[in-house]
């Protein structure tokens, strides 16, 4: 029987439990230990430590602190993890708790967060996904389902004290080139909702005062959302203190690439199983930098896609040069007025692009002055045709249901 070593109590806040933080720091303290080759499992809040309710309101998701998040389930140490040693981690299951079996996406106002498409949806909207098994639907986004790719969006080790330095020297020079930017530029250290696990009195203070935020991924893992680190996965992190500091949150139901909406998952509560092991000085012996990983031999398997391309031409039909991110974002906004020919509205659209297991590429990057990325979208979720014909779309849902919204409050 696998033993579970970090248990959370969804009906008490993450703020009471210290097997549990949110800022990233190389001096919180271990939680539990393992040993390489033992297999675990960790229970995890949702990222926003259960803010967003299941229901037709999209306030929450308007009003959510973001400087709360991410909810982590760690540190755990790693007996004989030394810096410069890489962490193999094999992703071995996740799963909902039995008694919440729903997720949620949302679009965050522009005001707070925003996300890749914040220019086109800059109000809040929430869509409430069950779950069915290894399947997955939407009672505010019909004629859709497909199965889950579960994963977790973060995990990483915990930053050496030089890392942690450069991280908030890096970020505070970029946030100071437009400190008035709406949304920032980045999220910077905030100690007064700092969650430093284990940490007391004036350490906890000093640490909360510095502790770098969860939001972004760096070169330790972190925040880089890909939902291909789904069961059967397996992960080499670096590691930069002793006994590593292993940390997970933030688990998906599933996700496209790119998790656009910025909450672009379906976000959900759950637990991960999950097995370390050691390669002693693994950093230098391979040259890695950021974490690398193996996909699983499990996946949901999708083998007919519409794919829609995106150029570096932006909406106004300004040409950039070589930008890949204008590009996707093009890719992305022809896929949801796409799906608008078949009753689908715009928002419903971004929600299936942000939450089903979507394919982003990157097509080209050599023939200027235009990238070309791409997004590919399985046609196997819908349960209609929504495949070109001569005779044209078909509209098949009457817009009686749409994505709760939520407006900015004046």
């Amino acid at each position: 029987m696998t033993d579970t070593i970090i248990k959370i109590d969804l009906n008490k806040s993450a703020y009471e439990h210290d097997n549990v933080h949110n800022r990233w720091h190389p001096d919180i303290p271990m939680v539990a230990t393992v040993k390489p080759g033992d297999d675990f499992i960790v229970e995890c809040f949702d990222w926003t430590g259960g803010q967003i309710e299941n229901n037709d309101d999209a306030s929450d998701v308007r009003d959510v602190d973001l400087t709360k998040v991410h909810f982590l389930s760690g540190p755990i140490a790693v007996e004989g993890a030394e810096p410069g040693d890489l962490l193999e981690v094999d992703i071995l299951d996740i799963g909902a708790f039995a008694e919440q079996q729903w997720g949620f996406n949302g679009f965050f106002s522009k005001q707070n967060g925003g996300g890749f498409l914040d220019n086109h949806f800059p109000e809040a909207q929430k869509s409430i996904w069950d779950f069915n098994g290894i399947y997955t639907k939407s009672r505010h986004v019909p004629g859709v389902e497909f199965a889950g790719i579960l994963h977790p969006g973060l995990i990483g080790c915990l930053p050496s004290r030089d890392m942690l330095d450069m991280w908030n020297t890096r970020e505070k020079e970029l946030f100071d080139t437009d400190p008035e930017r709406t949304p920032q530029l980045a999220c910077l250290p905030y100690a007064e909702t700092a969650h430093m696990g284990r940490m007391k009195g004036d350490e906890r203070n000093s640490a909360a005062a510095e502790g770098a935020r969860t939001v972004p991924p760096r070169e330790h893992g972190g925040n880089c959302d890909i939902k291909d680190l789904t069961r059967g996965a397996k992960v080499y992190f670096p590691v930069y203190v002793d006994g590593a500091g292993l940390s997970v949150g933030d688990l998906h139901f599933s996700q496209g690439d790119g998790e656009i909406t910025f909450c672009g998952a379906i976000e959900m509560a759950g637990w991960i199983h999950m097995r370390v092991n050691l390669i002693k000085d693994g950093m230098a012996k391979y040259q890695i930098k950021n974490p690398i990983f193996k996909p699983s031999p499990m996946v949901p398997k999708y083998d007919d896609y519409l794919i829609f391309e995106g150029i570096s031409v932006d909406e106004n039909g300004k040409q950039h040069y070589l930008d890949t991110s204008i590009a996707y974002r093009q890719a992305c906004l022809n896929a949801i007025k796409y799906l608008t020919q078949f009753g689908y509205s715009e928002a419903q659209g971004y929600a299936i692009i942000g939450c089903a297991p979507i394919q982003g590429h990157i097509s080209g990057v050599v023939d200027i002055p235009n990238s070309c990325a791409t997004l590919w979208l399985p046609t196997d979720i819908f349960e209609f045709d929504i495949q070109p014909n001569a005779n044209g779309p078909v509209k098949h849902l009457d817009g009686s249901v749409d994505i709760p919204k939520a407006p900015d409050l004046k």
